[in-house]
C-alpha cells in the first residue's frame, strides 16, 4: 500500500500487487467524500416518470433513489402484503443461493482438476520449482479467461438460471409503483453509492453494506454474501465457506469475505464480523 500525503489538500492511496495497481483512492480537503456514508434521510419528491425519489440527506443537492434500491420494508402497504412480498423474495433468494453454491462447487471442482493437471505437468518437467510456482499463480489468476473445459460448459447454463431467478425476484416488486408505496416526507435510512457529479446529486440505496477489514456485512440483504471472486483457490474457498457457515447469519443478513481475509484465521474473521454486527446495532 502506497500513501502519498505530501500535499495538505489531497491524500492519495494506492494498493499495488506486483507491477499492477489493484486499487486507487484519494481524499480531498476541498471536497468531502460521501460514498459509503449512511444517513437518516427524508423523501422530498416522488417522481413517477422516473420511478425514483429525490431525497434530502443533508448534502449539497438532493440525492437520487431508484425504486429498485428501496427495500420492501419501506413500502407503505398493508402488513400482510409486505410480509407476503418478503416471503416470496426469500423463497426466490434461497433458490438463487442454492444455484450459486452449486456454481461455486463446480468452480472448486474445476480448480481441483486444474491443480491435478498442473501437478502431473510438474512431475514430468524440469526446471526451477520456484518458476513453476510463479507460473501456477498466473494460471490461477487467468483461469476465468482460459478456454473452457468440458465441466465449465455447463456453468453458463447455471449462471443463466441464477440470472433468471434474480429477474423473477425483482419482478415481484413490479406489481407496485413507487408513487403508490413511497410518500413525501417519509423517513428512510440510506447509503451513498455514487458521489455527486456535475449538476447531479448523489445516488443512494436503502440496501446497506458495512465494510470491515475482512468482511462486508449487508444487514438487510438476504440474497447476498459469499466469498470474494478474487479468491479463486478451491481449498481457500472451501475453508472460508466453512467459516461463514459457522457464523449462522440471520436470514435477513448477508456477508462477504473480502480478499483481505484470505490468510486470516477463523477467530480474526469472526471478530471482524462481530464488530460489524455491533456497529449495525448501534446504527
Amino acid at each position: 500500500m502506497l500513501i502519498d500525503a505530501r500535499h495538505r489538500e489531497e491524500t492519495r492511496v494506492a494498493v499495488v500487487k506486483g507491477n499492477r495497481i489493484e486499487e486507487f483512492d484519494f481524499e480531498s480537503a476541498e471536497r468531502k467524500q460521501l460514498k459509503g456514508n449512511i444517513y437518516l434521510a427524508k423523501v422530498t419528491r416522488v417522481e413517477p416518470s422516473l420511478q425514483a425519489a429525490f431525497i434530502d440527506y443533508g448534502g449539497n443537492r438532493h440525492g437520487f433513489l431508484a425504486f429498485s434500491e428501496i427495500h420492501p420494508d419501506y413500502y407503505q402497504i398493508p402488513k400482510e402484503d409486505r410480509d407476503a412480498l418478503l416471503r416470496e423474495e426469500a423463497e426466490h433468494a434461497a433458490e438463487e443461493a442454492a444455484l450459486r453454491a452449486e456454481h461455486d462447487d463446480d468452480d472448486d471442482l474445476d480448480d481441483g482438476i486444474e491443480e491435478v493437471e498442473r501437478g502431473d505437468d510438474e512431475g514430468t518437467s524440469s526446471g526451477d520449482d520456484r518458476d513453476d510456482d510463479d507460473h501456477d499463480d498466473e494460471i490461477d489468476g487467468d483461469a476465468e479467461g482460459a478456454a473452457p473445459r468440458a465441466p465449465k460448459r455447463g456453468r453458463s447454463a447455471n449462471e443463466d438460471q441464477v440470472e433468471a431467478l434474480r429477474q423473477r425476484r425483482m419482478n415481484l416488486r413490479r406489481r407496485y409503483k413507487i408513487q403508490d408505496v413511497i410518500h413525501r416526507r417519509q423517513v428512510l435510512l440510506v447509503q451513498v453509492v455514487k458521489e455527486e457529479r456535475g449538476n447531479k446529486g448523489a445516488a443512494l440505496t436503502t440496501y446497506l453494506s458495512l465494510a470491515g477489514r475482512y468482511c462486508v456485512l449487508m444487514p438487510n440483504t438476504s440474497h447476498g454474501g459469499g466469498i470474494s471472486r478474487k479468491i479463486s483457490n478451491a481449498g481457500d474457498r472451501k475453508r472460508l465457506k466453512s467459516i461463514m457457515a459457522d457464523m449462522k447469519l440471520p436470514p435477513s443478513m448477508g456477508c462477504i469475505v473480502r480478499t483481505a481475509g484470505l490468510q486470516r484465521t477463523r477467530t480474526e474473521i469472526k471478530r471482524d464480523f462481530d464488530y460489524l454486527a455491533r456497529l449495525w446495532d448501534e446504527i
